[in-house]
């Protein structure tokens, strides 16, 4: 799980810790989900800008999960 502070909270990113989960390999997730191997590695250590959720959408329905299983933002405690 990687953890990125931002503003007012911070965003974890769990991509990774799925694919260790479920015993799938960055390459065989690129190749079943046809998605770039940059694209999965920023999802992973969360190095991105923007999300596309056509991304997220192919990954929820291969993965059989949600966006939070995978992005999750957590607001700072008040």
């Amino acid at each position: 799980m990687k953890r990125v502070p931002i503003e007012n909270g911070y965003y974890l990113f769990k991509l990774e810790d799925i694919l260790a989960d479920k015993n799938i390999s960055i390459n065989k997730l690129m190749k079943d989900t046809e998605t770039d191997f940059k694209v999965l590695k920023r999802l992973m250590t969360g190095n991105l800008v923007r999300i596309d959720i056509f991304v997220i959408a192919r990954l929820c329905e291969y993965l059989k999960c949600t966006i939070t299983d995978i992005i999750e933002y957590i607001p700072n405690k008040k």
